[in-house]
């Protein structure tokens, strides 16, 4: 397949990889919303998927091992692993059978929506008393996005953002929630038989680009003010949810 794309698609999709990379190093999230649009709108939402399914595992695996210390206290983090688990199973089925229009629907509206929070709820806070009620719905629900399309953040970003987390400890909590997540949904996309040596492949490629940009990503997040990045990085996912929802509706 990649041997057949046009050189600007790949090139769009390897740098979409990269920028997704740079936003994980600096934030511990986001890949997935960079990328999955980016590779969809070219390819399939089946093959983005695929494509980040060994980079969401292994760069999580990488974060959540140095963040781990950082984990909340009563069991919160695994909870929301918990319900992101079961969530992503139930999500790779609904990937299985929905036609692709409505997975390129789903994508781009889901993205359109996170963008909306984030500019309509800069500052609100949820209580952590309430969040740990709610939890394991939460993840249930997040989980299900990402086997469906891909991108959890929505739900799972937008929900350790409004508990407000320091930052040490929502990487570490949402490294572990992708992890646990992401291993879930690799067994039920082979269960499918949705996996292939040839996507296996691009995801390793994926993987690479991914793990090369981090470290850009920390030292930038050291250097340039996280609203500037943020809103330049919510201006790049208006564009491509943008295109993708003019391709499907048209």
């Amino acid at each position: 397949m990649l041997m057949t794309m046009p050189p600007a698609a790949l090139a769009l999709s390897a740098l979409a990889l990269v920028l997704g990379g740079v936003l994980k190093g600096a934030t511990g999230a986001g890949a997935p919303v960079v990328a999955v649009p980016v590779i969809a709108l070219f390819f399939d939402v089946e093959t983005a998927i695929i494509t980040m399914m060994l980079p969401n595992l292994l760069s999580n695996v990488v974060q959540g091992w140095r963040y781990r210390a950082y984990l909340p206290r009563g069991g919160f983090g695994a909870l929301f692993a918990a319900g992101g688990l079961a969530g992503a199973v139930l999500g790779t089925v609904l990937l299985a059978n929905a036609p692709p229009e409505v997975l390129l629907l789903m994508v781009s509206v889901v993205v359109f929506l996170y963008i909306a929070f984030r500019i309509a709820k800069p500052g609100w806070a949820l209580p952590m008393p309430l969040a740990r009620r709610i939890v394991l719905p939460v993840g249930l629900a997040g989980g299900i996005l990402q086997g469906a399309t891909g991108v959890s953040a929505p739900i799972s970003v937008t929900f350790l953002n409004a508990v407000r987390l320091p930052r040490d400890a929502f990487i570490g909590t949402i490294s572990l929630f992708f992890t646990v997540m992401t291993f879930a949904q690799l067994v039920a996309l082979g269960s499918y038989g949705l996996l292939s040596p040839e996507g296996l492949g691009r995801s390793a490629i994926a993987l690479g680009l991914i793990l090369a940009a981090m470290p850009l990503g920390e030292a930038l997040a050291r250097r340039i003010p996280p609203a500037v990045f943020d809103k330049l990085i919510l201006a790049l996912l208006a564009v491509v949810a943008t295109r993708i929802l003019i391709g499907v509706v048209l």
